[in-house]
């Protein structure tokens, strides 16, 4: 606040001092003589001017009266701006005949000299109003963009956690539901999932922090939760992985590629009489990082559009990624799904 009203005085002083040069230049220029009187009346315009801009200032303040105004508001900042006026030119002219700083030959009466100083004078005030509410437009107009910039952070953040909200209870929900099937069937590997599940809520917990994390961790999450899976699944779940080592630097977004293999379990696999194949792919294709999930199964259309696990998917790499990422789930191969995304490329990999 302190700069902006220093900032203030020095465009006051500057501004009024620059009309007052302006004065003497013209004065130069036409070769008029630089008398005691004339000098006088300029130093009196340029207080004048000076002081009275100061309290219309203060008055458009008070009246809250600072851009935008609307409707009568401008009707009010009129008549103000008009009383400044006619004050300004009013006292202008009683101290010139007060101090007698005119020309005899040539004297005015006052009220042709307070015409004639309103009509000269009153353009100034009307400039200066004019500049000073172009500087709040424009000011408002940055602030009002600085504020959509932050907004619009703001909401992505709260997408991001909300996304996240969903994906943690979404997980657990379904693994509780394997590990309460073996629970009477087979104590012993329903322990073995517990143990499964707490290295995976382990996990997830921290990447509840984070915006991405390595393919590795990433990775990691998603062999704890297939090899959950395949406690419950048995000999009818098959997986394979075909990762290239050069992309477990790579920066994912924690949870996403575990969600995408939930997916799988959930549309594809658990609704196999004879259970059926997940394969997980990372590679470097055309400079992107690609990220596949293939399984058995059959995409329809409304999960392909409102099933939960694709849903945050998209949301995630538009919010995290922009136009820089994509994903696409397809039928390939009759009795396949094929869920693929496209990352943007980190430089650490490049590094090693």
């Amino acid at each position: 606040m302190r700069k902006k009203h220093l900032a203030y005085w020095w465009c006051q002083l500057g501004g009024w001092t620059f009309y007052g040069l302006s004065l003497l230049f013209f004065i130069w220029v036409f070769h008029l003589d630089f008398s005691t009187i004339l000098i006088n009346r300029i130093l009196l315009s340029v207080s004048l001017g000076l002081l009275f801009t100061h309290i219309l200032r203060i008055i458009i303040l008070e009246l809250k009266l600072t851009p935008p105004i609307f409707g009568k508001q401008w009707i009010l900042l009129f008549a103000i701006t008009l009383l400044v006026c006619i004050l300004y030119s009013y006292i202008n002219s009683t101290i010139v005949e007060l101090r007698q700083w005119y020309d005899p030959k040539i004297k005015a009466t006052v009220p042709e000299r307070f015409f004639l100083n309103l009509a000269n004078d009153s353009p100034i005030i009307l400039v200066w109003l004019s500049i000073y509410y172009l500087w709040h437009y424009i000011e408002n107009s940055r602030n009002t963009k600085i504020d959509s910039v932050k907004m619009e952070s703001l909401v992505k953040e709260l997408q991001l956690k909300t996304i996240k909200a969903h994906i943690n209870p979404h997980f657990i929900f379904n693994a509780l539901n394997s590990i309460r099937a073996l629970v009477d069937e087979n104590p012993e590997r329903a322990r073995t999932a517990i143990t499964e599940l707490s290295n995976i809520l382990r996990s997830s917990m921290q990447a509840e922090k984070i915006e991405t994390t390595t393919l590795e961790k990433e990775l990691s999450i998603v062999k704890d939760y297939l090899e959950l899976e395949q406690i419950r699944f048995e000999d009818r779940l098959k997986v394979e992985y075909e990762i290239d080592e050069d992309t477990l630097d790579q920066q994912v977004p924690p949870m996403m590629l575990q969600t995408l293999v939930e997916n799988a379990i959930k549309h594809g696999i658990s609704k196999q009489v004879n259970g059926g194949f997940i394969k997980v792919s990372s590679d470097f294709t055309d400079s992107h990082h690609e990220l596949i999930v293939e399984n058995t199964g059959h995409l329809n259309a409304k999960d392909s559009t409102e099933g939960f696990g694709i849903v945050s998917t998209i949301n995630r790499l538009k919010l995290l990624y922009g136009n820089n990422a994509n994903f696409e789930i397809r039928n390939i191969n009759g009795n396949m799904v094929k869920a693929r995304v496209i990352l943007p490329v980190t430089a650490v990999s490049f590094i090693k």
